[in-house]
């Protein structure tokens, strides 16, 4: 009786969090800005549906952005108890999630290749580097590891974000396959790094940044 009482206590807890400014994990149970974290909701027939925008209605259900989490939520059983009941957890959960971010960091540039705010290939984006036009630079993870050290040669504070291939990164430019490109400073390279870090912390990839990077890397 009293594990249910502080069982249901917390649950609404986590309703009020909906409100608030910061969401709470239904794992780690820490709280943070909800465009860091992923938010699930239930459809009609009870299937846990991804809601990356975080505007389907119904009441969230959040997770911080990292694999481990995801795994302890889908193995554990914590989804149906914040849903308070049955949910049905697609067994390629963390698969629809990776592939749903790569589609957002692809629209996004795509809105930013139509501002100009976005090139693509070593010599534009080396040019927009040195010029301190560059906000980030995106990189795909399957470019020649040389390549991508000697563009960042004397640049090792700017923002490296990668993605698993140059054919999905040429894509957003209409091209077959593009290894490097450059976001200039602006809202549209703040959301795909939130998307990218998002998508890193899912895919159990290292964060851009980390220790066990080359030194030419950021």
């Amino acid at each position: 009786m009293g594990g249910d009482l502080g069982e249901n206590q917390e649950i609404d807890r986590e309703e009020e969090d909906e409100r608030g400014p910061l969401r709470r994990c239904i794992v780690t149970r820490d709280r943070a800005s909800p465009e860091t974290m992923v938010r699930f909701v239930l459809s009609p027939d009870r299937i846990l549906t991804p809601d990356l925008s975080a505007r389907l209605p119904g009441r969230g259900i959040w997770l911080s952005a990292r694999r481990d989490v995801l795994e302890t939520a889908r193995t554990r059983g914590a989804f149906a108890r914040a849903a308070r009941g049955q949910v049905v957890v697609p067994p390629d959960l963390a698969d629809i999630l990776e592939s749903g971010l790569l589609r957002r960091m692809m629209d996004t540039v795509g809105l930013a290749r139509r501002a100009g705010q976005v090139v693509c290939g070593f010599a534009k984006v080396r040019e927009w580097i040195a010029g301190g036009r560059a906000g980030l630079v995106i990189q795909a993870e399957d470019g020649s590891p040389d390549e991508r050290a000697r563009l960042l040669s004397g640049a090792r504070d700017l923002p490296v974000m990668e993605i698993p291939t140059a054919a999905g990164l040429g894509a957003a430019f209409g091209r077959d396959h593009v290894v490097h490109a450059a976001m200039s400073h602006g809202e549209l390279a703040r959301r795909f790094r939130v998307d990218n870090e998002r998508f890193t912390g899912l895919s159990g990839r290292t964060v851009p940044g980390s220790a066990d990077r080359s030194a030419g890397r950021v």
